[in-house]
């Protein structure tokens, strides 16, 4: 066995061999992009039931309560430690607990809360709110006796 038998590249090119289209595969494609255009407008359907969920009244409170809060605040202190973009100006701060109560505060977070309902008909209903539609309390300040 001789070297010259032997490619030094490991016989891997450079870019792969396209595969050659039958005339077949090209009648096929078209045929799939048509398919798609009926499934783009089923998605513009969801679309417009989405928007006649949010017109329809809530059922749930307005309040945000201290369960979301908590969670709502944990999770964004964690993305910015992450070096998540910061919604706010910053002014000195650089505790991302801190950075994220502010962000609540001026209501620059960009979650939505997903409010599970209790139907009782074993369908999973819910309720979507944005974290800029609910009204939130500051506990802390009340039991520290804060403004």
């Amino acid at each position: 066995m001789a070297d010259e038998d032997y490619e030094m590249d490991g016989g891997y090119e450079d870019e792969p061999p396209e595969p050659e289209l039958d005339e077949g595969a090209e009648v096929e494609e078209d045929n799939t992009l048509a398919d798609d255009i009926p499934d783009a407008e089923e998605g513009d359907g969801d679309e417009k039931q989405e928007q006649e969920a949010v017109e329809r009244p809530r059922k749930t409170s307005k309040y945000m309560t201290k369960y979301e809060r908590a969670r709502i605040l944990g999770t964004r202190a964690l993305q910015i430690s992450m070096n998540a973009p910061v919604m706010v100006e910053l002014e000195g701060e650089t505790d991302p607990l801190e950075i994220a109560m502010k962000e609540l505060r001026e209501r620059k977070i960009p979650f939505t809360i997903r409010r599970y309902l209790p139907d009782g008909s074993g369908n999973c209903s819910y309720e979507d709110w944005g974290v800029d539609e609910l009204i939130v309390e500051d506990s802390w300040k009340r039991q520290v006796g804060g403004d």
